[in-house]
């Protein structure tokens, strides 16, 4: 490609083309010819912008990664708004109904996928990690406005969130959760620190 845009809208259609990969028949469907007839370009053209393929696979989730920070921005906002309860539920539903739960199952999946993570990201998986970081800024700002307890420590509570959140969702051949049963969580872990229902206060 001739340009720095071209290769970056090659990047992009690789990378919507494993989401759509994953999400249809998860991790083990995810070649590297897999990958390039559903973006519909030559097989050459993954070996042009990448190592190899694990270089590719690497790319691709810190890709991913970096597109929760709007998200995360946009959670932090709501601190003081509607409820704590129904603004988690809500984070936590759109978390794990994208393409997170099946990047956890790629790594879980690929040996070589998480040696070549770690040399950018150290411990614990990108996906959730990221997402337990989102939660936690999130509740450290309801508490700064009084309704999470004061002795609450939000980044525990936000790893107890993202790990039973990832129970309810680790099964992708099944239906999703219903919001009832996400909120119920929340509610559930929330209960001892808030003020009120898990929601807290108005």
């Amino acid at each position: 490609m001739p340009t720095g845009v071209a290769i970056r809208d090659v990047r992009e259609q690789l990378f919507d083309a494993a989401d759509r990969i994953l999400l249809r028949a998860g991790p083990s469907a995810l070649t590297s010819r897999a990958l390039t007839a559903e973006a519909g370009c030559a097989k050459g053209v993954l070996h042009r912008h990448f190592d190899d393929f694990d270089d590719f696979l690497a790319q691709y989730v810190l890709d991913r990664v970096d597109q929760m920070a709007p998200q995360a921005a946009a959670l932090r906002e709501l601190a003081g708004t509607a409820t704590v309860g129904g603004n988690l539920t809500d984070a936590l539903s759109a978390v794990f109904r994208s393409v997170a739960v099946a990047i956890v199952a790629l790594l879980t999946f690929r040996d070589e996928l998480r040696a070549r993570l770690r040399q950018k990201w150290p411990a614990g998986i990108p996906v959730l990690t990221e997402a337990a970081i989102m939660i936690g800024s999130y509740l450290r700002a309801e508490q700064d406005l009084g309704r999470i307890a004061r002795g609450a420590d939000p980044d525990t509570l936000a790893a107890v969130l993202i790990g039973s959140a990832h129970l309810l969702y680790a099964d992708r051949t099944g239906a999703s959760p219903e919001t009832d049963a996400v909120r119920r969580l929340v509610d559930g872990i929330l209960a001892p620190v808030t003020a009120g229902p898990a929601g807290g206060r108005p």
